[in-house]
């Protein structure tokens, strides 16, 4: 793993030690406020909310951290397997939308199965009852 840091990672830890220093500040005023004369409840629930506050910042910036490691990882692991091989890769069967099938194709594979002719029989009939309560709507 490369030691690559972009120029911007000064900055965001500046921001996140303003912001957490603003939130821990922030949290010491509910507090006194809170033990002064006029303090209320609220004075204690921001004093106590503040800190947590502080703490996301610090866990958002570790967190944005290891996600760009891990995207240059995985951005270096593709590199390497690309120049490891000119060939094309297969797409995989399942990832592709199966192709519609013909009339004819659908009335062939029904004819050796009576399970599936019931099934299209009963999609026939549910069709019609579509088709019946669009006719009673208008």
């Amino acid at each position: 793993m490369s030691e690559h840091r972009p120029p911007r990672r000064l900055a965001l830890i500046v921001l996140v030690l303003v912001a957490a220093t603003g939130c821990l500040g922030l949290g010491y005023w509910q507090w006194t406020a809170f033990e002064a004369v006029g303090g209320t409840y609220q004075n204690l629930g921001y004093a106590l909310q503040w800190p947590a506050f502080a703490f996301f910042c610090v866990y958002a910036y570790r967190r944005f951290v290891r996600l760009e490691a891990e995207e240059q990882e995985a951005e270096g692991t593709s590199a390497r397997r690309a120049s490891e091989s000119d060939e094309p890769t297969e797409i995989p069967e399942e990832l592709l939308p199966t192709r519609p099938r013909t009339l004819g194709e659908a009335r062939a594979e029904e004819a050796g199965d009576p399970e599936a002719q019931q099934i299209n029989e009963y999609n026939e009939y549910l069709a019609q009852l579509a088709r019946r309560s669009d006719r009673s709507a208008q």
